[in-house]
């Protein structure tokens, strides 16, 4: 699970970003002309956005694992590439003080994906993804929103230790909040996701990681709690 270290292996990214866009365009047309940019320089400008400074839990160690989430998880998805496209791009563009950071990741995916020969119906589909995030709530039978948002939301599930991780490194993107303000700000978010039916909907990490998570989000609420 996540711990918001950095994450260096960029070569493994570099490659699963490689196979995610020829599973993306391996049947377009525009996948066979002559001319088409080189994917490289596109993951290299993601992963210059994913290790921005300001980021201390959405970083390349998020990106690495809603990836590993999803390789575990695309048996359910109607469209795995467009999963993984979507996963690359859902937190692009990140900035905790703004509240617009999904529609401009999603833009940033509609400009760019047509330009790599994705064809218009998979790139709508992963900006709908992306946008998607806002929420983490897909309708029934969205089975690409299930796995994309069971993918980002698996930290939830960690052991004690590694969700302990992932809580100080939101705390730290949000360094600026005072800490009255960010305790309040947080248990609402906690008391919001508790209060969902389903946190999960993939049959796999709802046997899995819903009862986890369910522990680690009241305990984390407590400890806010008892601090006010």
């Amino acid at each position: 699970m996540d711990t918001g270290a950095p994450h260096t292996d960029t070569k493994a990214l570099h490659a699963r970003w490689r196979a995610t866009v020829a599973a993306a365009t391996a049947t377009t047309e525009h996948s066979t002309t002559p001319g088409t940019p080189d994917p490289a320089p596109y993951a290299d400008r993601l992963l210059t956005a994913w290790a921005e400074p300001q980021r201390r839990y959405h970083t390349t160690a998020h990106l690495t694992d809603v990836l590993l989430r999803i390789d575990l998880l695309e048996q359910y998805a109607a469209d795995p590439a467009a999963v993984r496209l979507a996963a690359w791009f859902h937190d692009a563009v990140y900035r905790p003080d703004r509240s617009e950071n999904e529609e401009r990741s999603a833009a940033l995916a509609e400009r760019a994906l047509p330009e790599l020969g994705v064809d218009p119906a998979r790139t709508a589909e992963v900006a709908r993804l992306v946008r998607l995030t806002v929420t983490h709530d897909p309708a029934p039978g969205d089975t690409n929103g299930e796995v994309l948002c069971d993918a980002d939301l698996a930290v939830l599930a960690g052991a004690p230790e590694a969700y302990a991780a992932y809580a100080a490194a939101v705390r730290a993107e949000y360094g600026f909040v005072p800490d009255d303000a960010f305790r309040t700000g947080r248990a609402a978010v906690l008391r919001q996701l508790l209060d969902l039916p389903r946190l999960f909907r993939t049959p796999y990490a709802v046997t899995q990681w819903e009862a986890p998570a369910r522990a680690n989000l009241a305990a984390e609420l407590d400890s806010l709690l008892s601090h006010t």
